[in-house]
């Protein structure tokens, strides 16, 4: 497979038309993750309530691949559990590093990416949204655990 062949139809048709949401402007989270490989960024602010995501914003640079990842997960990352999240985010990982089988159901568009993992130095920029979404996930829970102390 050529690189080149990555770039579907699907895939460009998914990262060209995504919804941005904005930025959130009081989050109860945000991270912002980085690739060091091709200098892809995200940054995403979310907040959660009783464990489920409620709301949802981000800023995105990255090539198609990390716009595609940013795409689905904008469009589905709504009303989904924490913990769900964090399954979603190792299966990603899964999927690409250990052959692992792609998402179903609502975030299915995602298997769109399996031909990523042949190209390891795509790897981080299709994942950085996931990465960044559970780092804000664990600022927002450490947050809670700090409140709940005082």
């Amino acid at each position: 497979m050529e690189l080149s062949d990555l770039y579907s139809q699907k895939i460009l048709d998914l990262a060209g038309n995504a919804q941005q949401p904005p930025r959130l402007a009081a989050p109860h989270a945000s991270a912002r993750k980085v690739s060091r490989v091709c200098g892809s960024v995200i940054e995403v602010d979310l907040n959660i309530e009783d464990g489920v995501i409620v709301s949802y914003g981000h800023d995105v640079s990255a090539c198609a691949l990390g716009q595609t990842s940013a795409a689905v997960v904008a469009r589905e990352v709504v009303g989904t559990p924490v913990d769900q999240f964090r399954a979603l985010r190792d299966q990603m990982h899964a999927m690409l590093k250990d052959n692992g089988a792609p998402p179903a159901g609502k975030w299915s568009d995602l298997g769109y990416l399996e031909p990523v993992r042949e190209y390891r130095a795509r790897h981080m920029s299709t994942l950085l949204v996931f990465d960044a979404v559970v780092a804000a996930i664990e600022k927002a829970e450490s947050a809670e655990s700090v409140e709940m102390v005082r």
